[in-house]
């Protein structure tokens, strides 16, 4: 390498590692989000579940999923396995500066790509949180982040059918965002509703968070990750017009969840004469999920145009889906999928070599294709283990049942005084 080529492979590398560690943060966001937005009984349990499945999505990733994803062509629908008989070892896969990666590291890659796997499963945890058994969630974990996430990631950003056809996703809307809410769907309708959710007369009662500074705080978490998650996609910084693509995508991503948050604050306050701050946070989740199909291409109004009509989606959807006693306390299928789907049909509207047919029919394939493997899986972990802890379990909460501890033990002491 030349002097030149030496620094601008080092420097594209290190904002790789760079966004790489924001969307990490995410993981923290999500914690924070459901921990806030589940009862103080059960904090304990989804602090555990969030941290376990970053883990298990780090390691699934580096021993089965990156390879299933990347090291596979031809435009197929099933992935390359020659690694598993010793075609590529995990070395060779992600080593520096070789022809598939000339201008930053490959670990880089792997490192920024291992933690959307991550994020990916993070959705899950949220809609099927206060009444899952913890090793059943765990065990899914393991399927989700080796195999089926992979699976459809390599028919898109790996090459495989769907980019063939010429679909189109910046940064995941459908590939992480509404491939996360379609596992969540298949367990949500496999696992039931939370006690008391749902009356026999088809009353919904609400079941409110338990720190909603908290669910705050991990929304303004994800906002900032988010740059990361979107920015970083760009996959290169050394170069004028890169930098100048990664800035529009960091104004973009921005002017989306502010248009969010405005959008959904407002049609609650219409529709619940109440400014519901858990639609204000979701509104800024749905506008940045939404702007990360295609968060390059719009102009920054536009953006924040996304970001509203984003806004407004998640808040009818929530409803809806309590309609319907598919029971998600945290809005997770409506957040990350419905939007999702939104951000995906609304790319050929400012990127020209996108087309709405490819782009349905990668919604279509993307979201078949994870809800029916997840439903399977969810089937074959409640056949063997079970996946819905007992009625007492879910009353005195999971904490105890799962964890053997509390979060806030302080209240209980106080409620038994």
């Amino acid at each position: 390498m030349s002097e030149l080529t030496e620094l601008t492979y080092a420097l594209d590398t290190f904002y790789f590692l760079l966004c790489g560690v924001l969307v990490m943060w995410m993981a923290a966001g999500f914690a924070m989000l459901e921990a806030g937005m589940v009862r103080a009984k059960n904090t304990a349990e989804i602090l555990t579940k969030n941290i376990a499945l970053f883990a298990i999505a780090c390691t699934m990733y580096l021993l089965l999923g990156y390879y299933l994803m990347y090291s596979s062509s031809g435009g197929g629908f099933i992935p390359n396995l020659g690694f598993l008989i010793g075609a590529e070892n995990t070395v060779d896969a992600i080593t520096s500066g070789n022809d598939d990666a000339p201008y930053y590291s490959l670990r880089s890659d792997f490192f920024f790509q291992v933690v959307f796997v991550a994020t990916a499963m993070s959705i899950v945890s949220g809609a099927v949180a206060e009444r899952m058994k913890l090793w059943a969630f765990l065990a899914f974990a393991v399927v989700m982040t080796g195999i089926i996430y992979p699976t459809s990631g390599y028919w898109t950003w790996g090459g495989g059918w769907l980019a063939e056809i010429g679909y189109s996703d910046y940064a995941g809307s459908g590939i992480v965002h509404m491939a996360g809410a379609a596992a969540a769907l298949a367990g949500v309708l496999v696992l039931g509703p939370r006690k008391g959710k749902y009356g026999k007369d088809g009353s919904i009662y609400a079941i409110p968070g338990s720190n909603m500074p908290l669910a705050t705080l991990g929304t303004f978490i994800l906002w900032m990750g988010w740059f990361g998650f979107n920015g970083g996609s760009e996959l290169k910084l050394s170069d004028g017009a890169s930098a100048n693509n990664v800035a529009q995508v960091f104004v973009n991503t921005n002017a989306a969840a502010a248009g969010g948050v405005i959008a959904a604050l407002i049609l609650a306050k219409l529709w619940f004469r109440k400014a519901d701050l858990t639609m204000a946070l979701n509104g800024a989740l749905a506008g940045l999920v939404a702007i990360t199909a295609e968060p390059l291409a719009p102009s920054a109004l536009g953006s924040a145009i996304i970001g509203v009509i984003g806004g407004l989606i998640v808040v009818a959807s929530i409803v809806a889906l309590d309609k319907l006693k598919l029971d998600d306390p945290v809005g997770a299928i409506s957040v990350h999928g419905v939007v999702g789907i939104w951000g995906v049909l609304v790319v050929p509207m400012s990127n020209g070599g996108a087309s709405f047919g490819a782009q349905i029919i990668g919604i279509i394939g993307i979201f078949a294709w994870v809800f029916l493997a997840s439903l399977v899986v969810w089937l074959i972990i409640k056949a063997i283990m079970g996946v819905r802890v007992t009625e007492e379990e879910e009353y005195e909460g999971v904490d105890l049942a799962e964890c053997g501890l509390e979060a806030y033990p302080e209240f209980n002491i106080a409620t038994k005084k």
